[in-house]
């Protein structure tokens, strides 16, 4: 038995139950308590965060990974660009092997230091995708006047920062997976939770990803949740492009017999949306996996793999490997500026 995934299924179960799930639960009051006693001390001004001269968009999640976070900072990041601002994405960088203790310059706008493996699949993606400065560190105060100082940075994009109240946002997006929602509604480890539901209320607005081809559900969710937390709700469809070989480019074409290979939050999401190919076999890696050339299979199939995958196995010598490329639809211009 995996217990990570046995732990996952509980998660995401309503009416979860079981000794296993009681012993998460007994745990998960103390992680509660902890959560709670912090924003506490936040709301009541006890500790306040530390402003930076630019105006800061977090966007984060209540969950843990997958929600679809990093393409919808893209497209924000992409967005402020047209606007002529000088952004700057701000991450912690989890999953690269560099030290996030310091401050990383990843890119400068215009050249990437760093691969996936030293910089993180997501700060990497990002920082090939957008064309912004890309920064990681824990300390993301510093990280942030850093990007202020060097670059002339007007907007900072704080990539997962709604947990992370150390520094001053003006604009706070929070984000739901239209399917798997806030899961069976508990705070880890015994839910996906990383703090109570009611946190929404500090949010300024939430957004639902909606990752299928049909919105409608989605649609409806947003209406409710709208109402239930008496915050501006919308929703951001996501969906499968194409696939393409991640080193000639070619386009894949649907009924293929492949391989899907994935190490990220909700790897059945990505099945999925592979539903035109026909899926020999499956291969499902931890979030954010580093991954060595021994992980990818010996096959003559065509391995299909996402892109924040693909920019960690581009490295290694495979002809055969290919990317999913979502396109991601949201309204930027009402998020940021009504």
């Amino acid at each position: 038995m995996n217990i990570k995934t046995e732990i996952t299924k509980l998660h995401y179960n309503k009416d979860a139950k079981g000794f296993l799930f009681n012993i998460l639960k007994f745990a998960s009051l103390f992680y509660g308590i902890g959560s709670n006693f912090k924003n506490y001390l936040y709301d009541k001004k006890y500790i306040k965060p530390k402003k930076v001269d630019a105006y800061v968009i977090s966007v984060g999640n209540l969950t843990t990974g997958g929600v679809g976070k990093t393409p919808v900072v893209a497209e924000i990041a992409k967005y402020l660009i047209q606007k002529g601002e000088k952004v700057a994405v701000i991450s912690r960088g989890y999953g690269g092997r560099l030290s996030n203790k310091n401050i990383n310059l990843i890119s400068d706008g215009e050249k990437v230091y760093y691969n996936a493996r030293f910089a993180g699949d997501e700060p990497y993606w990002l920082a090939q995708e957008t064309k912004v400065v890309v920064v990681t560190s824990k300390n993301r105060y510093k990280a942030a006047e850093f990007a202020i100082k060097e670059f002339g940075v007007t907007k900072i994009i704080l990539d997962d920062g709604f947990q992370h109240r150390k520094l001053y946002r003006d604009l706070d997006l929070i984000l739901m997976d239209s399917e798997k929602q806030f899961g069976n509604e508990c705070v880890l480890p015994a839910g996906p939770l990383r703090e109570g539901i009611d946190s929404i209320s500090r949010a300024n607005k939430l957004i639902i990803v909606s990752k299928n081809t049909v919105h409608d559900e989605a649609e409806r969710l947003s209406r409710i949740l709208e109402n239930r937390f008496d915050i501006s709700t919308s929703v951001c469809k996501t969906e499968p492009d194409y696939v393409y070989n991640i080193k000639t480019n070619f386009h894949l074409q649907k009924g293929t017999k492949v391989v899907a290979l994935s190490a990220i939050g909700q790897p059945e999401q990505f099945f999925e949306f592979l539903n035109g190919f026909v899926i020999d076999k499956k291969i499902v890696f931890d979030d954010h996996h580093q991954y060595i050339e021994t992980d990818i299979p010996k096959t003559d199939c065509p391995i299909i793999t996402t892109e924040k995958d693909a920019v960690k196995i581009k490295e290694f010598n495979f002809d055969n490997i290919f990317a999913l490329k979502l396109k991601t639809e949201i309204d930027a211009k009402s998020l940021l500026e009504d």
